[in-house]
């Protein structure tokens, strides 16, 4: 079986992230296994090696090709809904995102359009703003009736967001929770129909051939198409100075997609302070600063 340069040492490296800390069994496990899966898999789809094998947070990448075409072996662990990233990828086809080109969803493995190194989280915010906006409106098309709704996650969320502030020791001023409560009843209630990547940011936007730039590992939901502005903004927000440059590069991507300014401020507000706890709760200790420091900037009291 062909085994590509340097998956060992990428598996070691993507031992260290914060998934797999706590060593659950199962992704132990999944780690033992992968140079032995990448290897199965390029002997099944007949790929050669093409390159050192790399990883994100999560996934291993593996750059292969096939002839004279280019792809991505990529190989997700236990608890990743590969098929709901499989969907996404069919449904857009192209649009905007890489294309898929195998899937064998029982061992989270698939084969992806090639794309560059260089991710939108690399270039200035102004550039970085109008590409992400234009990404939002490009995937912007009608979406399946049967995938999540953005307005029925704020639904939900917003009856959980009190229980969870006072159980984390109400860790922020009950006026940011309070207009995180306002601000979910606003993206509780949309008309918009059209299909919206629940996972979208920078580091998963990256330079590509077919088009300039490409999303990759995106998250299908139907509603609000500002539904990840705030995780837009909180992934970059160290380098934005004050709050008027938060809002300078919010409204950037607002103008390049089209939004409606006073939603999408609601959807960073509600989004923010969801993520803050999150975050909180499960121990992150970069990204709920973030948060809050965009609550400051957006919630009004």
């Amino acid at each position: 079986m062909t085994q590509p340069d340097g998956v060992a040492a990428a598996v070691s490296s993507l031992r260290s992230m914060p998934r797999f800390w706590n060593r659950e069994p199962p992704l132990v496990q999944w780690l033992d296994e992968l140079p032995r899966l990448v290897a199965q898999a390029c002997t099944a789809w007949g790929l050669e090696p093409d390159g050192g094998a790399r990883h994100g947070s999560n996934a291993l990448a593996v750059p292969v090709h096939r002839g004279g075409e280019q792809f991505i072996l990529r190989l997700a662990p236990p608890g990743d809904d590969v098929a709901a990233e499989a969907r996404a990828l069919t449904f857009w086809d192209g649009r905007g995102t890489v294309r898929l080109f195998e899937a064998d969803l029982p061992r989270r493995i698939t084969l992806l359009e090639r794309l560059s190194d260089v991710s939108l989280d690399s270039v200035p915010l102004d550039e970085a703003a109008t590409v992400m906006g234009e990404l939002m409106r490009r995937l912007a098309v009608p979406a399946p009736p049967d995938v999540p709704g953005t307005d029925e996650i704020a639904r939900h969320r917003a009856t959980e967001l009190p229980g969870e502030w006072d159980r984390l020791g109400r860790v922020v001023g009950e006026h940011f929770l309070r207009a995180a409560l306002t601000a979910a009843e606003v993206c509780g209630q949309t008309e918009a129909s059209t299909a919206v990547d629940g996972d979208l940011h920078g580091a998963q936007v990256h330079r590509a051939t077919r088009e300039p730039w490409l999303v990759f590992d995106p998250g299908l939901l139907r509603g609000d198409a500002c539904y990840d502005l705030a995780r837009v903004l909180w992934t970059r927000v160290d380098e934005m100075d004050d709050a008027a440059a938060m809002h300078r590069h919010a409204d950037r991507v607002i103008a390049a997609a089209g939004l409606e300014v006073e939603r999408a401020h609601a959807w960073i507000v509600y989004r923010s302070f969801d993520y803050l706890l999150w975050g909180l709760a499960h121990g992150l200790t970069e990204d709920p600063p973030r948060c809050v420091r965009l609550l400051e900037a957006f919630a009004r009291a």
